[in-house]
């Protein structure tokens, strides 16, 4: 469970409400970061669409999706992700994650990535985790570095943010426990 009040979840179906408000609430706080979407992006019906499609994904064994809220279910404190999910010879994911501009630097984070790494070795029984952040994110950067990601290089224009090409600086972290 970690920090008091903190539930880790996977995002499904019946999310869709607390997912729209947690955008809602903060779309300025997450714009730096965020691909710009459009305008329903991030409407109810959007979101029930979409965890919908991230049900099957997570069926299928692409993606999982997971998020931190209060103990009610009653809003999202942080979202992390494990998505490009490939088997075979590369064993490997992404990891994307955000925070609620009201919980930042409280330790929340960190506590929601944790349990996805676990499960990314655990569960998934993955090798590689590769999580990304634009060079100006210190926070990023801070919160991969306690968790014991890698630096491993660096993007130009890597991906599309807010409608700019932004760098991305590269890392990782390697199971050490892996066994095929």
């Amino acid at each position: 469970m970690g920090k008091h009040g903190l539930k880790i979840v996977r995002a499904k179906p019946g999310h869709e409400t607390i997912m729209a408000n947690y955008f809602a609430v903060n779309e300025r706080h997450l714009k730096p970061w965020t691909p710009l979407v459009p305008r329903d992006h991030h409407s109810e019906s959007a979101w029930r669409r979409r965890l919908e499609e991230r049900e099957i994904e997570f069926e299928n064994g692409v993606s999982v999706h997971f998020i931190g809220t209060d103990d009610a279910e009653s809003h999202v404190i942080g979202s992390c992700s494990l998505s490009n999910i490939v088997r075979g010879v590369f064993q490997a994911c992404h990891m994307g994650y955000s925070i609620a501009e009201r919980y930042q630097g409280q330790g929340y984070m960190k506590v929601i990535t944790s349990h996805a790494v676990k499960y990314a070795f655990k569960e998934l029984k993955m090798h590689r985790i590769m999580a990304d952040h634009m060079p100006s994110n210190d926070r990023s950067a801070a919160l991969l570095k306690s968790l014991g990601f890698e630096r491993e290089g660096y993007a130009k224009e890597y991906i599309l943010i807010n409608g700019k090409w932004e760098d991305h600086v590269l890392n990782s972290l390697i199971n050490p426990h892996y066994s095929r």
